[in-house]
């Protein structure tokens, strides 16, 4: 693979699904725009990596297709309490917005990946022989009930359409986690960003790339 190859682009469609503000309590708040990090999640899901610091070093680029639209529902949400794991207390509703129609491209770039084959690379493998893979549950964005509907790996030559750019900006309103920390918050990280208004670009500026790292 030469270097001009360890880059490649995926089109991904979701029906419906949250990407719940890390600070959020009660009110389930959800980002406009999929983390890096949940984008990171799902694409070592597609090739079956269990171990997310596999591929540390590599870098995602984000561009929606459309605005997803919002709403909110009540459901159930379960916070232990209890160390009865069956007991009321731990149940309780609260209030979740949805996204609903989620249509955006990512761009995984190899970067600093050192593992043989890389990231991109295994994507290729993963859509060229299918079969080859070993995985285990549906494909998601986020929760476990957010369903991928497709994943398309977009041709070289590929030109979008107008796009909303996900761009890195110290400034910026918008702070997402690129590296969760899943036991706790301490070894979570961030980086603000901004969305662009829609553009002709299709491709990633260099303030559109974040390097996923855990430190």
């Amino acid at each position: 693979m030469t270097k001009t190859e360890k880059m490649l682009a995926l089109e991904v469609e979701v029906p419906i699904a949250s990407f719940r503000q890390s600070r959020a309590r009660e009110y389930a708040e959800t980002y406009p725009v999929p983390p890096p990090s949940t984008v990171y999640g799902m694409l070592l899901s597609i090739v079956g990596e269990i171990d997310r610091y596999k591929h540390c070093g590599i870098r995602l680029a984000i561009a929606l297709i459309s605005q997803p639209q919002k709403s909110t529902v009540i459901r159930t949400f379960r916070r232990f309490k209890k160390k009865d794991i069956h007991d009321p207390s731990n149940a309780r509703p609260d209030y979740q917005e949805l996204l609903t129609d989620i249509k955006f491209i990512t761009w995984v770039d190899a970067g600093q990946d050192n593992s043989q084959p890389t990231l991109p690379e295994r994507l290729q493998i993963a859509f060229a022989n299918p079969a080859s893979i070993n995985r285990f549950g549906g494909l998601c964005l986020g929760e476990s009930r957010d369903l991928v509907n497709a994943v398309t790996l977009l041709p070289k030559n590929y030109q979008s359409q107008s796009l909303q750019w996900l761009v890195c900006d110290e400034n910026g309103l918008l702070t997402l986690p690129y590296w969760v920390d899943h036991v706790g918050s301490k070894g979570t990280r961030w980086q603000r960003y901004i969305i662009l208004e829609p553009s002709e670009i299709s491709h990633p500026p260099e303030a559109a790339w974040t390097l996923i790292q855990a430190t």
